[in-house]
């Protein structure tokens, strides 16, 4: 058989982007408290003081992100009311930065053309800081708001959220010339509270709760986007709170919600299909499932990878659960094996409790009394050792690992 030729015919989808994490909408469903401690901590701002710090937290899919683009846009919207304002927007995403050093480089770059951005690795922490300081200092504005979205991404080498919301204080940018604000977002609960206490005095001057939506939350969503996503009465009834349901049992998350909507979608169009069922819902379910499983792995950060490669490698020679000082032993071989900082025992131990919390891990406590103590054993949880290693091989930096199996610890 030849192909067939493509077509713009679509009996299911109108515009399917709609239904797509990029697409903003233009209200913000179920979010009106937030919205509004949001915009009443930035009320300084457009009065011409100096920002408060702000830190938001919930989990992935709950709108910390959209209401983040919507209040900006409005901040900026709103500035050219006044004369006396220039306020800039710095956003980086930080899921792929493991570090202050390199959070730093990142936003050093955003301030410089393409042929004048620094490497990620050569210079000492205290020149990043002062090339950061001198773009400050030399920037038109009388604000500049760095928006750090996925900062949880850096564990705990968090000097990035030190040094930033005391620029002001510390001299290394007059406030008179520009007052300088941080707004933190993180996908994580811990990990607000386990900065560390001069960090907490510095960043959160207002903290902004976004909790997971409930099922009927999700289901005005979905309508929302589903009015302009999908071609007119092509959705059962049931297809809308049905996935709601299961993406509010799940996580709470819109994003589920969104993408099991879609992929139902999917799911009757590839089978030239005019309705979308029930059915339909049921089985993306289990697909959307592995693949934000396998998004989450994807995003976690080189230490994270190395922790899951090691219990791979324990995995592999029957040796889970294991205790986290044999993770660790095969840890710091594979660190060291591609050229990468070896971290301390104790933030090993603290990358295996975020993995546990993502759901990747099962824990088991051992008390072997007085003499023994006690100790925790790690394996793998909900996810299969051979999605695992898929992600990890695909892993640029990881490619020596799977040359050689390591078997001396």
């Amino acid at each position: 058989m030849g192909l067939e030729p493509f077509t713009a015919e679509d009996p299911i989808f109108l515009d399917e982007d709609v239904l797509r994490d990029s697409h903003k909408p233009e209200d913000l469903i179920a979010r009106d408290r937030e919205l509004e401690e949001y915009q009443a901590a930035l009320k300084p701002v457009i009065k011409g003081a100096r920002p408060r710090n702000i830190f938001l937290y919930g989990q992935t899919g709950v709108g910390k992100t959209v209401a983040t683009e919507m209040i900006m846009d409005r901040l900026r919207k709103d500035q050219e009311n006044y004369d006396n304002l220039d306020i800039h927007v710095v956003h980086v995403v930080c899921k792929n930065l493991n570090s202050s050093y390199q959070v730093a480089v990142k936003l050093v770059n955003e301030f410089r053309d393409t042929s004048n951005k620094i490497p990620t690795t050569g210079y000492p922490p205290d020149t990043i800081y002062e090339f950061l300081w001198e773009h400050l200092q030399e920037i038109d504005s009388t604000h500049v708001l760095f928006v750090l979205d996925e900062v949880d991404a850096i564990g705990n080498d968090d000097d990035i959220l030190y040094e930033l919301p005391r620029c002001n204080d510390n001299g290394n940018v007059p406030v008179e010339e520009t007052k300088v604000g941080v707004i933190g977002i993180s996908n994580k609960f811990t990990f607000r509270d386990n900065l560390s206490a001069r960090v907490k005095d510095s960043l959160c001057d207002e903290e902004i709760h976004f909790p997971p939506y409930d099922a009927n939350q999700l289901r005005n969503i979905l309508y929302q986007r589903a009015e302009n996503a999908f071609v007119d009465g092509v959705l059962e009834d049931d297809v809308v709170p049905l996935a709601a349901a299961f993406a509010g049992q799940e996580s709470g998350s819109a994003r589920q919600a969104l993408k099991l909507l879609f992929k139902a979608g999917d799911i009757a169009r590839s089978r030239d299909l005019k309705e979308v069922k029930e059915e339909h819902i049921r089985e993306a379910e289990p697909k959307v499932k592995e693949s934000q499983v396998r998004n989450e792995l994807e995003s976690v950060p080189t230490q994270s990878h190395l922790t899951l490669y090691a219990l791979l490698t324990l995995e592999k020679q029957d040796s889970l659960p294991a205790k986290s000082s044999d993770i660790y032993d095969v840890y710091e071989i594979a660190a060291n094996r591609i050229d990468t900082d070896v971290k301390t025992d104790r933030t090993i131990r603290d990358r295996l409790s975020q993995l546990k919390l993502k759901g990747f891990l099962d824990v088991e406590e051992h008390n072997e009394g007085p003499k023994g103590g006690s100790y925790y054993l790690y394996e793998f949880g909900d996810i299969r050792p051979n999605m695992v290693e898929e992600v990890l091989r695909d892993v640029d930096r990881l490619d020596d690992l799977f040359q050689t199996e390591i078997t001396n610890y």
